[in-house]
């Protein structure tokens, strides 16, 4: 893998970090359910699914 490849990984990390972070979490913390899912869990998932599908993308594209 190339040096270029792994430094989109490494972007990708701090974002998703920033992403779990306490204070946009708090964003999502509402009282109002979503399909009967509180909201936060919703975002924690999607965030979760994000980046492993994103991180899924770079290695299956950029593998050498």
């Amino acid at each position: 893998m190339k040096k270029r490849h792994e430094q989109k990984l490494v972007i990708l990390s701090v974002l998703i970090l920033l992403a779990l972070n306490i204070p946009l979490l708090l964003l999502f913390d509402s009282s109002k359910p979503i399909f009967g899912l509180p909201l936060i869990y919703l975002y924690i998932f999607s965030a979760w699914l994000f980046s492993i599908a994103i991180t899924y993308l770079i290695i299956k594209r950029y593998y050498e």
